[in-house]
């Protein structure tokens, strides 16, 4: 039992930046964290944290051990929960990984409306722009956008998006529209920095920007006020290009599509909770107007 507990409490290394958030998320001491380090190095024969005035961080070794114990500690689990008839129910807590820009433009109702049909599940989001390991941060589900790295993850389509160049429909009387991305040299361009690179179609366009926003939100803002041409990914966009505010403009330079998948680890065996997010996320997307625009 005690090599368990070891296990354990090793686990909550999971995603935290120190050793103190680790002990904080296992309800224990800080040194009660650390005995039970030291008991799996003294067992194992290996290092697993490396030590030093700075703090302490996971060797290679650590890192192996941490996703062997978290997939060890989640078959446990299954196998507990199937036994007492709680894996075909959902409730628990759900650990998943979002795009930045979801938060704003996508998920927030999707996840709002989980949580109200699944009212015995505990979900933390996190919020980054990153490809994540799932078995090593300890997360459930996570939703990618971009070609999938090779790996045994579960992986279901659920759209596409691109980056896509738009401006006001008062901007593009007063100023013309381009024909060609070289066109854009004279135009307005509204971007996160200073210099501008957009890949085209076929092209590479550098350039500056006139009006440098802090947010996409603001750029956004900015382009609908006619300030510019402004160039992101479609899915913040299709609010805009739907009720005519902004238009989409050299369609035919676009960059092709980038995939939007839901993944998640177990399949099938999955527990109740992470299947019915699974489930909804897809469906919530597949049928979400942001990806109809790609």
């Amino acid at each position: 039992m005690e090599r368990y507990r070891d296990m354990h409490l090793f686990a909550a290394l999971a995603g935290q930046p120190s050793l103190a958030s680790a002990a904080r998320r296992a309800q224990v001491s800080g040194p009660t964290l650390m005995r039970a380090v030291a008991r799996l190095e003294a067992r194992l024969h290996v290092t697993l944290l490396a030590r030093s005035t700075r703090g302490a961080s996971l060797t290679d070794a650590g890192h192996a051990y941490l996703a062997d114990c978290l997939r060890l500690l989640a078959a446990v689990a299954a196998a507990e929960a199937s036994a007492k008839g709680l894996h075909d129910e959902a409730q628990g807590n759900l650990r998943v990984f979002l795009p930045l820009l979801f938060s704003r433009y996508v998920m927030a109702p999707v996840l709002a409306g989980y949580l109200e049909r699944y009212p015995d599940v505990r979900l933390e989001a996190r919020y980054h722009d990153y490809y994540p390991n799932l078995h090593e941060e300890g997360l459930d589900v996570a939703i990618l956008v971009g070609e999938l790295p090779s790996s045994t993850l579960i992986a279901r389509r659920v759209g596409q998006v691109r980056p896509i160049l738009c401006a006001s429909p008062e901007y593009l009387a007063a100023h013309g529209e381009p024909r060609h991305p070289g066109d854009l040299e004279r135009h307005h361009l509204i971007a996160s920095a200073g210099q501008v690179q957009w890949a085209f179609q076929g092209c590479q366009f550098k350039g500056h920007a006139r009006l440098s926003c802090a947010t996409v939100q603001g750029a956004i803002n900015a382009a609908v006020q006619g300030a510019g041409l402004i160039r992101c990914l479609s899915y913040p966009l299709h609010e805009y290009l739907l009720s005519g505010q902004l238009c989409r403009v050299l369609p035919d330079f676009e960059s092709p599509p980038l995939p939007l998948h839901v993944v998640y680890r177990e399949g099938r065996n999955a527990p109740m909770r992470v299947r019915s997010f699974v489930d909804h996320c897809v469906a919530a997307l597949r049928e979400h107007p942001a990806f109809q625009l790609a």
